[in-house]
């Protein structure tokens, strides 16, 4: 038998003999990456610390994963029935883990392409989605669908016959030794897994050493990454143990400077950040409709310097009011409708279309709406619980859920849902009914065809490469469906009533050698509509500044707990601000200043260059990093507080911060 050269009979011999061939594939795989990587590893000079730092942070792995094996052999192993039953649970644990380990290895390639760092908590959030999950991963993924599920079965076949082999026949220690070995294997394992003798445990902070997120991951190996992401969900609304305390009523002082708004403002002891708003527009209140465009970020488009793909959209840029330096506030889609439709700040927790607190009650754009007679919707082509929207806008204010089912006969049917031109078509037909109807309307329409698997119908375009499910040739088709949504808009009567917004909500595969890849947040906007004078604005704007300006140019005088600026009210010098949070860095910016925050580090500052779209170090800004604080930590307080909502009742007396809101962050 191939497994007879082991002679070694402890009762730990299927323990020691898994650690080691962990270790080795383990190392094997991120010296893989590492190659693969190469560059980028070399620029920062991590090969000593990606092998070094990395062997450390497997041998924790392995004391988590299987110390509690090691464990329960020295406590019940042995040839009698409860020896038998733990040797059963033994070989499952053993093989589940090396499968565990093995398979997020080599899954890792494919999300580092997509994500650009090793597998996280995106990998698990996308699992509750089987259907669209899978389904895209067969239509666009095949080979490496077929090659997982192959080497899953051999993994799983060759760990379940290794560890019977070596939990056969092994020798056990005496009764009276087994505590004193229990105690120490417990001593051993926590000290291994620890991994210091700090009072934190090792983790991902811990062994970063470069500014270049993807050499950070690559020094942990995947089943690391994904276990601590996990741990870290329960704990993620609060920010502050990530960057920092600061005092409350700091806090509040900085959120509503960063508004641009008066102290009188502020209407509210309890709710900070609540604000009285006057529209700029004074006509009859118009209806407001954000098309909300799926990873379109502005290297695809051509008006902003990118590939030649949207011509439409580069078209009616000459028409509308065009922001050439709007930045996303994240990389999911679930951030972008975060900040298009509720204004609110990111945070490294997930979004708050996820999170419990806000699943009712939270303000956004649809509940102030539907309180003041809008009809209120929410269009998409493919399923609306994906990512709990359904969820999240049923409890805020959207009356109106229109997703896959509710399109009888489609064009064309992806794996995401209904096609864009479908979706647009569709749009366009509630759009004239509510306008027959008399009834004023806001609705968030979300295309979903630029997305992997790139799926769209034949002949609509002319492909701008081989072969035809492409990204670039998807762009192509969203922009298709964009320019015959207006085509049809501009007939209907509506038209002259409503207030468009055409955005993206983030680009794709966001990733780079930076602590937070500023250019691959920039992407288009553009406000469009009867009596919107067509302009090409070049300062620094953020997502979240988007829900008060419609709300202005929609003439609907508001109060509301949005930090965005009001665009229409800054002036023209005004050189604006974004914010920006790329996996757990927050990036402050400030014209063509950045600060990032960095977890349980010391924040930095750089210079951007947008032309070489490059961070170059430069002197720490105090007061851009005290701004930075405040925003990042306001988000998770807002959100842990219920802070962030229309209180049915408000004292319109008195702006100042209570007494009892003093204090630190915790």
């Amino acid at each position: 038998m191939m497994f007879s050269r082991f002679k070694f009979t402890g009762p730990f011999r299927g323990v020691l003999i898994f650690s080691l061939l962990a270790l080795l594939c383990l190392m094997l795989s991120r010296i893989g990456l590492g190659l693969w990587q190469y560059e980028r590893v070399v620029a920062v000079g991590g090969w000593s610390h990606l092998l070094l730092q990395g062997v450390r942070v497997d041998v924790a792995m392995l004391c988590w994963l299987w110390g509690v094996v090691a464990l329960g052999t020295a406590l019940f192993g042995g040839d009698h029935w409860l020896g038998r039953c733990w040797s059963w649970i033994q070989r499952l644990w053993l093989t589940l883990g090396l499968w565990y380990l093995l398979f997020l290895e080599l899954s890792t390639p494919s999300f580092i392409e997509e994500y650009g760092v090793r597998p996280n908590r995106l990998y698990v959030e996308y699992l509750i989605y089987p259907k669209e999950v899978l389904s895209m991963l067969w239509s666009g993924r095949k080979l490496e669908l077929i090659i997982s599920v192959v080497l899953s079965g051999v993994i799983l076949w060759s760990g379940w016959k290794l560890s019977g082999y070596l939990c056969r026949n092994c020798r056990f220690p005496k009764w009276y030794w087994r505590p004193v070995l229990g105690v120490l294997i417990i001593v051993l394992s926590l000290a291994g897994a620890r991994s210091t003798l700090g009072h934190r445990p090792l983790n991902p902070a811990m062994v970063a050493f470069a500014d270049d997120p993807l050499v950070n991951s690559l020094v942990v190996n995947s089943g690391y990454s994904l276990a601590f992401a996990i741990s870290q969900m329960n704990n993620e609304a609060d920010t502050s143990w990530i960057y920092g305390d600061m005092d409350r009523k700091e806090i509040y002082q900085i959120i509503r400077q960063e508004t641009g708004r008066a102290p009188a403002d502020f209407i509210s002891d309890q709710y900070p950040s609540l604000s009285q708003n006057q529209a700029s527009y004074r006509g009859k209140p118009k209806n407001i409709v954000i098309i909300l465009q799926e990873s379109l970020g502005a290297r695809f488009v051509g008006s902003l310097g990118g590939l030649p793909l949207t011509p439409n959209l580069d078209a009616l840029a000459n028409e509308g009011w065009y922001f050439e330096s709007l930045y996303a506030t994240g990389t999911r889609s679930v951030r972008g409708i975060e900040a298009v439709t509720t204004g609110f700040t990111p945070t490294p927790a997930r979004s708050v279309v996820k999170l419990g607190k806000s699943q009712s009650g939270f303000f956004s754009l649809a509940a102030l709406l539907q309180a003041q007679g809008y009809s209120t919707s929410f269009i998409y082509g493919g399923e609306s619980h994906f990512d709990n929207m359904r969820s999240f806008f049923l409890g805020n204010g959207f009356s109106t859920i229109v997703d896959q089912k509710d399109y009888p006969k489609p064009a064309f049917v992806g794996s995401w849902g209904a096609s864009d031109e479908d979706l647009m078509r569709k749009a366009d037909s509630e759009f004239k009914r509510l306008h027959a109807e008399g009834k004023p309307f806001f609705s968030l329409v979300f295309s979903s065809s630029n997305h992997d698997p790139f799926e769209f119908p034949d002949g609509r375009i002319e492909l701008y490469e081989q072969p035809k499910q492409t990204r670039n040739n998807a762009a192509k088709y969203a922009d298709y469906a964009i320019g015959e949504f207006f085509r049809l808009a501009k007939e209907a009567d509506y038209w002259r009533d409503t207030l468009f917004l055409v955005v993206a909500d983030h680009d794709s595969r966001v990733s780079g050698a930076s602590l937070v890849p500023v250019p691959r947040f920039r992407i288009p906007g553009l406000l469009l509509g009867e009596g919107i004078t067509a302009k090409r604005d070049p300062r620094v704007v953020s997502q979240i500044d988007l829900p008060p300006t419609l709300l202005s140019l929609a003439g609907i005088d508001a109060t509301y707990p949005m930090l965005g600026r009001d665009l229409t009210k800054m002036p023209d010098n005004w050189t604006g601000r974004a914010l920006m949070q790329y996996n757990k860095n927050f990036a402050y910016m400030e014209d063509n200043k950045v600060t990032i925050l960095q977890p349980e580090k010391a924040p930095m500052t750089f210079d951007y260059d947008p032309v070489k779209e490059q961070l170059h170090a430069a002197p720490l800004s105090d007061s851009m990093a005290r701004t930075a604080l405040g925003l990042a930590l306001w988000g998770s307080m807002a959100y842990q507080d219920g802070l962030y909502k229309l209180p049915p009742k408000m004292d319109q007396a008195s702006a100042e911060i209570p007494a009892a809101g003093i204090g630190s962050v915790h």
